[in-house]
């Protein structure tokens, strides 16, 4: 368990709720349990997967603690069993989102003025709990709904998630502590404000964390949050909000709203009282948000915070000094791992001539034995199907354009079936073209495409990596010569937000990598460090005079 060391206890009476206040509080990152056959991790996860096999979850919308059904049902699907229906949830209406932010604003005020310490405890219970007792569960619908595997679904539900709540957590009462200078007659005080209004908050289907992320960070710092989870991610997002609420998070501090997305974002943004946008998603629906506040702008009363992830077109760069075996194993990972739907997983891969051929032998290689299946049913499958028809349509149009371009070469995969599941093989291809759509466009499927360079042109591919793509998120370089690694790694400063030397573009751990890029891949706010939940507060700064004036005129005037 990740321990924490706490020094200094203050006691706190608030609305007559006595609660401890802790200060310099010190976390570490949530180790990642193995689940080795045998182990009491490994028989607690078969056991939540069994009860959960084959059972269909209803999920309400939650405004208070009121639960609500609205005539719009919808179904979450399990993706490599289609015929599982997982979660059985409805949309919420506009008027129902207009109820969750009357209700919001009504809670506010008062949530505001709660202090940060108490808030922050509620995140350090719910992180406790997933650490602890609902540890299973949360992976369980993990895996079931989103098809992870064991071990992305323990990185993510449990690490990724236990880290953010308790790192938030601590980085919120450090945030409190730190204060301006007082000098002379005067004192100054920072006080942490929520944002004057709700803030919206829409998470995406691939990380479970995120969603809690997105809605936990804001409320933390006093907000009141709408959140809108991801129709494919249902079941393991509501895990996440009766969890919250278990901790201690009274009701309508985050209201818990499935939604069709234009019918959530017009209405969010026709409110006056929106007060930020916090969204992990794709670029149109990002943009499409950003222009409706744009046009709504005279109607706010604040200017909405707008924070974004829009996912990225990753490259592995290898110069001819690069390590052969770690270029092949860090790219299987980066590459395949839960299907390529990681916004910083590698889709595009740069590889010098003389290298080519090791590289390529050693990928065919491994590929022969990447299994894909059910991660339910087999713990040795290494990636699941994609989530939704949706994204199975979208990549098989992608490998139809591979099998029929004459600039480009299917070396191993390239097939896809959707009877049962939505599955598509692992595919790697070869490009003649470093320009081929394929290298410009995210895919978001288990699709890597590599083109091979003359080994001493690798200034112009420095500069073709930073000019193909319209995103800038992730990015490798593998080289062992150190003056090549500077060499790229000025020429990529702004190629990639999270940039990693002799290692794969995915894997971003909260407190050591936090993670966020630019350009077409969003606002790079740094989820997982000390300064992303300063995005959501509205600071104010109090100077009291301690004596009283005594002359309007300067000295310099006598």
């Amino acid at each position: 368990m990740n321990m924490l060391r706490l020094r200094s206890t203050i006691v706190h009476t608030w609305r007559g709720l006595t609660t401890t206040r802790h200060c310099c509080v010190e976390v570490k990152n949530e180790p990642v349990l193995d689940f080795n056959p045998g182990s009491s991790e490994r028989k607690a996860l078969e056991k939540a997967l069994q009860e959960l096999k084959g059972k269909t979850e209803e999920v309400p919308c939650v405004v208070g603690d009121e639960h609500i059904w609205t005539k719009d049902v919808r179904y979450q699907v399990s993706p490599f069993n289609h015929s599982h229906k997982v979660a059985k949830f409805c949309y919420a209406d506009k008027v129902l989102l207009n109820k969750a932010i009357n209700a919001s604003l009504a809670a506010r005020k008062e949530w505001d003025l709660r202090p940060v310490q108490d808030r922050a405890q509620i995140l350090f219970k719910a992180a406790d709990l997933i650490s602890g007792p609902y540890r299973a569960e949360l992976l369980a619908k993990t895996m079931i709904g989103q098809g992870k595997t064991v071990v992305q679904a323990e990185i993510d539900a449990a690490a990724e998630l236990i880290d953010f709540f308790r790192f938030n957590a601590k980085h919120a009462i450090d945030l409190e502590r730190q204060q301006p200078l007082s000098e002379g007659s005067s004192t100054n005080t920072a006080v942490y404000r929520g944002l004057e209004g709700f803030v919206a908050a829409i998470s995406p289907f691939n990380f479970t964390a995120i969603g809690g992320n997105l809605a936990g960070a804001p409320a933390l710092m006093g907000n009141v949050v709408l959140w809108k989870p991801s129709d494919t991610a249902m079941s393991a997002s509501y895990a996440v909000y009766r969890i919250l609420r278990e901790a201690g998070l009274p009701p309508n501090i985050i209201q818990f709203v499935p939604a069709d997305g234009p019918v959530f974002g017009d209405t969010v943004t026709a409110s006056e009282h929106l007060a930020g946008i916090n969204f992990t998603g794709s670029v149109p629906t990002f943009k499409r948000l950003w222009k409706q506040v744009a046009e709504n702008l005279d109607q706010y009363r604040n200017f909405p915070r707008i924070a974004g992830e829009c996912g990225g077109k990753n490259f592995h760069f290898v110069h001819k000094s690069a390590d052969v075996s770690s270029v092949v194993l860090g790219t299987i990972r980066s590459a395949f791992e839960y299907g390529g739907q990681k916004c910083s997983a590698c889709s595009r891969m740069y590889v010098p001539d003389n290298l080519w051929p090791a590289v390529k032998e050693q990928l065919l290689e491994i590929h022969k034995q990447l299994k894909l299946g059910n991660p339910v049913e087999d713990f040795g499958t290494f990636f699941s199907a994609v989530i939704d028809d949706k994204s199975f349509a979208r990549i098989k149009k992608w490998l139809a354009h591979a099998q029929s371009s004459p600039n480009l070469t299917v070396l191993a995969g390239g097939h896809c079936d959707d009877k049962h599941g939505y599955f598509v093989e692992p595919t790697i291809i070869e490009t003649k073209d470093p320009q081929d759509p394929i290298m410009k466009e995210e895919i978001f499927g288990p699709v890597l495409t590599i083109y091979v360079y003359p080994g001493d042109r690798y200034k112009d591919v420095l500069q073709l990596i930073d000019s193909t793509s319209p995103y800038g998120l992730t990015g490798s370089v593998f080289a062992q010569d150190k003056n090549i690694i500077a060499e790229a790694t000025k020429a990529l400063r702004n190629a990639a937000g999270n940039f990693y030397i002799n290692d794969k573009s995915t894997g971003s751990i909260v407190a050591q990598q936090p993670f966020g890029g630019a350009r077409a891949s969003g606002t790079n706010d740094k989820p997982g460090g000390p300064h992303y939940i300063l995005r959501w507060t509205s600071p104010q700064v109090i100077k009291q005079t301690h004596a009283p004036l005594t002359e309007w005129k300067y000295s310099y005037m006598s």
